[in-house]
């Protein structure tokens, strides 16, 4: 039982360190989306930096589903 719940917690865990990604990204690079951003020079100097996070920016658009869902599914709420 112990391992099943540490499962589901290693599953919560990496799911919301995907959102975080997803968040941080959003954060730097909001004017594409039309959420107020940080100065366009910070954005620009951390760009570089940011492959991954793009990446997962990207693949979270393609993807975007019900985040509830997704949350009460690794929960198993049904």
């Amino acid at each position: 039982m112990g391992t099943a719940q540490r499962e589901g917690l290693v599953a919560l865990t990496c799911l919301e360190a995907q959102e975080l990604e997803n968040i941080f990204a959003l954060l730097l690079l909001g004017s594409f989306v039309g959420l107020p951003a940080p100065p366009g020079f910070l954005a620009v100097e951390l760009l570089p930096y940011m492959e991954r996070e793009i990446q997962v920016l990207h693949r979270r658009a393609e993807d975007a589903g019900d985040m509830l869902a997704e949350i009460a599914g690794t929960l198993g709420i049904d």
